[in-house]
């Protein structure tokens, strides 16, 4: 990786002989990863005089510098710096230096005397211009398969630990470590703050300390307490003692009874974090990962190591599978980020497999704690006491794993404590972190096609958990992709809902008027987000393409042609900057469909026809969801040429537009109505480019071909990922018309739609699993009120006025006559307006 960079410094001199011979028998056991490879181009880049400085002296420590600065062109510390700045045959120094026998107990004392010597150098010699450079260094800190299991307790953590620890964690762990070199601290910017010289040095070691106390805490997380230590902690608090009191009070019950009652539900959630343990689980994982998968793809995580130091990351994931949980912490640990304490549902604490995830940092909440003051107080304390002690969190705002594919809507519970937390004690900024997770196959794939087919969610059980890790064992899963979206501050947010949020301290049952719209803005934006970091592999391109074609079958040409017409597209209106597409060609998708069982291949005289056999077209619908808003702009404007040989461009727009606030909400996209109308004009520049519209300037119509040309087979394959949702927002609208206004309530509402889908289901065509999910109903009647275009009234009806009687007559643009007629003639009418006909 150096050796590549030229150096601007001149050529260090050797390092003194004793530390050669030393570094040569140190040599077979140390391997190190020098970091970030930006700030090394440019140290060895500055002519400038370089001091490095270390958090602790050790004689290891600096032959691991010597090392990893020969190994990246830069100076030797054990050499003088140019000016000699020191005074000294060498160029580090340590904020910390440790003093006892060889096995006696180590003491720490703050060792400023190097920093001083530099800094009344740099005042007697301006012309130097010394910079520091902070280097820390971590052993044992990376997971590595060939590992043993006695070398996880000797891995990095927070302990100032004795030479003989030190000399049996660089035989077990050395050649795992880590090496990060931070941005240089020039003394003359400290010295030209004018404090006396006694505070320049003590301001400075602060400064650095406190650096290297956020990199250490980056890397290997937050100095731990004792289980035990935080359960006390939680009890102790006012808001839960007075839980605990009011407790007894309705249980009539001494308050010892609700002391204990109150402990045993901390003790059920706090999690016991263990690094030795989660240097096991990476132990154990690599080989799993391997057998299991055949890679996983990690996106934009340099940008999440640029924000991390100095923030408490709270992490929040999409929520596809079980192994979401584990998968992402193997990650983050094995590229030198601490893996987060994690939300995990209390139906994951079984016997072993509980113990051993509480150990890897996961504590467990109840699916529900309403209706239990005293289990909401623990809890809320509990987790305040994590952001304030800054660490880093996990949690599924979704609240479960999607059975879909798609997104689901937020459940703000978690955010609105996280939330509450900070306001008590703002201490490290918080970051959320949206993580889009991708597969190419589901482990939990046939459980998610069992319950869509109407059978019952099976319980989490050891037994459950083993025959799914052998079955997982047996098969090929594909790739993961894991991408990391654009972060949230959090105190971006709470300034734009209250600015004076800073000067108000927060009590630990008190709800802000405002606190609604923040944790609302929150979970938006991080849902947006997550979409905005997809990654399109080629299940997903295969999902989208096949399962449009009415027999779930497709010739060879016809299947290559539209696969890179999607690749087109996305690559032209590029959907954000962090969305990642397969660089696959479409002969090598369809070779890889043929590989992992999605695609069969009939061989004929006028070529091949690939197809979908019936099961795995229902669980391609998954991998078709996960990014179908990647295509909502283009899918509109191909729905409205379905039915429509010409349109008026205006009207293109015009009924975009209208629609947009519904896409949005179901498909969390991140536009504004202005911008979403802007892509849809160039997408009709696209399609125009590519030959699947034609303009009449003149007249400012667009057109399609005749019959059953090409270009409008692939205006039908576009079209088809959304013409289902707006057979759904005309169901909706046909059943609220034909009951009448003031007569349906919004449940009585969703019942009769999921009603009319499935029956729709059952006589048109073959639909989606997700097509009669009550939740989309619910999400798209929830934005008819929101827009106004539906009212509740006093008795809790529904009415509407002409601007619902208008939707359904704009429908005919979108949907043909047949399928409409169909939806009208199969809406059902409540029980109370049927009554009366029927007598």
């Amino acid at each position: 990786m150096t050796d590549a960079i030229a150096t601007a410094n001149p050529a260090p001199l050797h390092a003194p002989w004793w530390a050669r011979l030393l570094g040569w028998l140190l040599a077979p056991w140390i391997g190190l990863r020098i970091e970030p490879p930006e700030v090394v181009a440019a140290l060895t880049a500055d002519a400038r005089p370089l001091c490095f400085v270390l958090e602790r002296y050790g004689l290891s420590n600096a032959l691991i510098l010597e090392r990893a600065c020969r190994e990246a062109g830069l100076p030797s510390p054990l050499t003088p710096a140019p000016g000699d700045p020191l005074g000294r045959p060498r160029s580090y120094i340590a904020l910390s230096r440790r003093r006892s026998p060889w096995f006696g107990r180590p003491r720490t004392r703050t060792h400023s005397e190097g920093l001083a010597r530099l800094l009344e150098r740099q005042r007697t010699q301006p012309e130097l211009d010394i910079q520091l450079v902070p280097v820390s260094i971590f052993v044992g800190r990376a997971p590595d398969r060939q590992s043993g299991w006695f070398s996880v307790l000797f891995s990095e953590n927070w302990v100032l630990v004795g030479r003989f620890r030190r000399f049996v964690s660089i035989l077990l762990n050395g050649r795992h470590s880590i090496v990060q070199f931070a941005t240089p601290v020039p003394l003359r910017a400290a010295i030209a703050e004018g404090l006396p010289p006694e505070r320049t040095v003590r301001k400075l070691a602060r400064v650095l300390r406190v650096h290297f106390s956020r990199i250490r805490a980056a890397v290997i997380g937050p100095d731990l307490s004792h289980r035990r230590l935080l359960v006390d902690k939680v009890l102790e608090t006012d808001s839960v003692r007075q839980a605990i009191a009011d407790q007894a009070r309705r249980d009539n019950k001494p308050v010892a009874d609700a002391w204990r009652k109150a402990h045993a539900m901390a003790w059920e959630i706090a999690a016991d974090y263990s690094h030795p343990m989660v240097r096991s689980l990476s132990f154990a994982l690599t080989p799993f990962w391997n057998r299991v998968y055949d890679g996983v793809q990690v996106h934009h995580l340099d940008r999440l190591k640029d924000i991390a130091p100095g923030h408490e990351v709270v992490y929040v994931p999409s929520h596809r599978s079980h192994m979401d949980y584990l998968l992402l912490s193997y990650l983050l640990y094995a590229h030198g980020i601490v893996p987060p304490h994690i939300v995990a549902g209390v139906n994951l604490n079984m016997p072993v497999i509980g113990t051993i995830l509480r150990k890897g940092g996961a504590f467990y909440i109840r699916r529900s704690i309403r209706g239990s003051a005293l289990y909401s107080a623990v809890l809320g304390e509990y987790v305040a006491l994590l952001v304030g002690e800054g660490f880093s969190l996990e949690y599924f705002i979704e609240g479960g794993r999607s059975r879909t594919g798609r997104l689901l809507q937020a459940h703000g519970g978690m955010l609105a404590m996280t939330v509450r937390g900070y306001l008590r004690a703002p201490r490290r900024p918080i970051v959320f972190q949206p993580v889009y997770l991708g597969y190419e196959k589901l482990m939990e794939g046939k459980s998610y096609f069992d319950e869509l087919s109407g059978r019952p969610k099976q319980k989490e059980t050891i037994w459950a958990l083993i025959r799914g890790t052998v079955a997982a064992l047996r098969e090929n899963h594909g790739q993961v992709a894991v991408s990391f979206g654009e972060p949230i501050k959090l105190d971006a947010v709470l300034g734009a809902h209250a600015p004076d949020w800073r000067g108000r301290p927060i009590a630990g049952d008190e709800r802000p008027k405002w606190m609604r719209d923040v944790v609302e803005d929150l979970a938006g934006r991080i849902l947006v987000n997550v979409n905005r970091c997809a990654d399109v592999n080629p299940v997903n391109l295969l999902a989208l393409t096949v399962l449009s074609a009415p027999k779930r079958a497709m010739a060879e040409a016809d299947l290559l042609e539209l696969l890179a017409l999607y690749k087109r597209l996305l690559t032209a209106i590029p959907y954000s900057d962090r969305v990642t597409v397969t660089h696959m060609e479409p002969f090598q998708v369809v070779d890889y469909g043929l590989s992992m069982g999605i695609l069969q291949r009939t061989a004929h005289p006028l070529g091949d026809v690939l197809w979908m056999d019936e099961q795995t077209a229902v669980l391609q619908t998954y991998y078709r969801n996960n990014v179908l808003h990647l295509f909502t702009a283009s899918a509109w404007v191909a729905c409205c040429f379905q039915t429509n040989r010409r349109m008026h461009r205006d009207a293109v727009l015009r009924l975009g537009r209208t629609l947009y606030p519904f896409l949005q909400g179901e498909l969390f996209l991140p536009w504004t109505p202005d911008e979403y109308v802007q892509r849809v004009q160039a997408t009709i520049e696209l399609f125009i480019g590519e030959g699947l519209l034609t303009f009449d300037a003149a007249s400012g119509y667009l057109g399609r071909g005749p019959g059953q040309t090409d270009e409008v087979f692939r205006l039908r394959t576009i079209a088809h990922s959304l013409q289902q949702a707006f057979e759904r927002y005309f169901i909706a609208v046909a059943v609220l018309v034909k009951n009448g206004a003031g007569t349906l309530s919004v449940g009585e509402l969703e019942n009769l739609c999921q009603m009319a889908a499935q029956r729709l289901s059952l006589l048109y065509a073959d639909t989606a699993p997700e097509f009669f999910d009550k939740s989309l109903f619910r999400g798209f009647i929830h934005k008819l009120r929101e827009t106004g275009v539906v009212k509740t009234d006093e008795n809790g009806k529904l009415g509407f006025g002409a601007d619902l009687e208008a939707w359904a007559r704009d429908a005919k643009i979108i949907l043909g006559r047949e399928l409409r007629h169909t939806i009208l003639k199969i809406s059902p009418e409540s029980t109370r307006n049927a009554a009366p006909s029927a007598a």
